[in-house]
């Protein structure tokens, strides 16, 4: 039966260009909130100047999604797309509206009540992560390339645009009383009715689109059922015509998948701990004092978020569209050399460099993600393509956990140098310790 959705194919894509809007419209509101926190963490930094809120709520985000990601990856089998892609957004939604009301309780106050509820709101966004992403590329991964690249083109334009937004509300606000604060829940603001939207535009339009039944049908016919709630939502009611084959229904195990694809998993997870490990809480606390003062780690997260955006449309262009593993693989592994490129440039170089490695951060980011994810369900089954979309995930949200961990090395090796120094300056200080202080930029007096 899936013999005939193949030739059909020419046939039944109508919509596509709508679906692509969605979906970008979808994979915008799957990180604008988290992205309006991050853009806004100069705000965070006023209210919770001794909590290091950039560090600290991104450490909060990821166990949660990373914990709830591969709960609902285990039994992506046996769950709803449709109930699961919902109940994130409708999180989603929630959660960003319960930090404007926090904000508002509180009275814009600081200390560790409001910011041990602010760590819980943002862990709620964690769960909500992990729900939408795993389900978005589960079911993206049933479907051609573009739709795929549109959503996460989506994902970027969501820190395109917010830092976009910031530097405007922070030139507007910047001499009226309580701007920063101003300008956050102005953020927060547009992120819930993004977020409802996004809600609206799954349940209703969506599920309706042309090509996504097209593709929703067709998987069905190879025996997913995750499908079934959608392809109801469209008006198709009886599934059993669709998978009347059973030898079409088997299916590669999750450990097969797995195997078949690790490099792709590894690199992504790889992707993710070399840029978690600078962005953003380097960014933010380890660059420096320059010559755009307080302007400063705005404009470098906004130039990372518009690169990110670029290179995650640069796989339009065929050849920059990188489809050999072994050099997605060296790609990878090359963006490693950014890491001391960060941390000498930060130490010597001036703004104009850093801006400069930020970009290169972003660009790579974005490219070598959307490469991954478009080349890797290529060749599979619908419910295949579905579990592998779901492990994908896991070792992205697992790179991202990783990266934010490590982020934290910058900080605690500076602080614990600076100990060793005032440890040794009462006596003779070894010319291992001198070194150490000079590699680290700690000023021996």
């Amino acid at each position: 039966m899936a013999d005939i959705y193949e030739h059909q194919v020419p046939e039944k894509l109508r919509g596509k260009y709508q679906a692509m809007i969605v979906y970008c419209i979808l994979g915008f509101g799957s990180l604008i909130s988290w992205n309006s926190m991050l853009t806004t963490a100069d705000y965070y930094y006023k209210v919770f100047p001794d909590y290091h809120p950039s560090r600290v709520l991104t450490l909060v985000y990821q166990p949660f999604a990373f914990g709830a990601i591969v709960i609902l990856a285990y039994h992506e089998s046996k769950t709803s797309t449709r109930k699961r892609n919902l109940i994130g957004y409708i999180l989603y939604t929630i959660s960003t509206f319960l930090l404007i009301v926090l904000d508002l309780a509180t009275k814009g106050r600081g200390g560790f009540g409001p910011y041990t509820g602010l760590c819980a709101v943002v862990a709620a966004f964690g769960l909500a992560d992990a729900t939408v992403q795993g389900g978005m590329f589960g079911d993206l991964s049933l479907m051609c390339p573009e739709l795929v690249q549109s959503y996460m083109g989506g994902m970027a334009v969501a820190g395109a645009l917010t830092s976009a937004l910031r530097l405007i509300t922070k030139a507007a606000f910047e001499k009226s009383n309580n701007g920063l604060r101003k300008g956050a829940m102005m953020f927060l603001a547009i992120s819930t009715c993004i977020e409802l939207l996004s809600v609206m535009l799954y349940a209703y339009v969506l599920p309706k689109l042309p090509i996504v039944m097209y593709y929703r049908r067709k998987a069905a016919s190879q025996g997913s059922k995750t499908v079934s709630a959608d392809l109801a939502a469209a008006g198709i009611q009886n599934q059993s015509d669709l998978s009347d084959d059973d030898s079409k229904n088997q299916r590669l195990s999750k450990k097969e998948l797995l195997f078949q694809n690790i490099d792709h998993a590894v690199n992504l997870f790889l992707i993710y701990v070399c840029t978690l490990s600078i962005f953003p809480g380097f960014l933010y606390e380890n660059t420096g004092q320059h010559g755009l003062g307080a302007w400063y780690a705005l404009v470098l997260v906004a130039m990372y978020n518009c690169w990110d955006l670029v290179g995650r449309y640069t796989p339009l262009v065929k050849w920059l569209n990188i489809e050999n593993r072994k050099l997605i693989t060296i790609a990878v592994l090359s963006r490693y050399l950014l890491i001391p490129a960060f941390y000498f440039t930060a130490k010597y170089g001036d703004q104009g460099w850093m801006i400069m490695l930020v970009s290169v951060l972003g660009l790579t980011n974005g490219h070598l993600t959307v490469c991954i994810m478009t080349i890797a369900p290529k060749g599979y089954k619908g419910p295949e393509q579905n579990a592998l979309g779901n492990l994908l995930v896991i070792f992205l949200l697992g790179g991202i956990f990783a990266g934010v961990a490590l982020d934290w090395l910058w900080l605690i090796a500076k602080h614990q140098l600076y100990v060793l120094h005032e440890i040794f300056s009462t006596s003779t200080t070894s010319f291992f310790v001198q070194a150490l202080f000079l590699l680290f930029g700690i000023n021996h007096k």
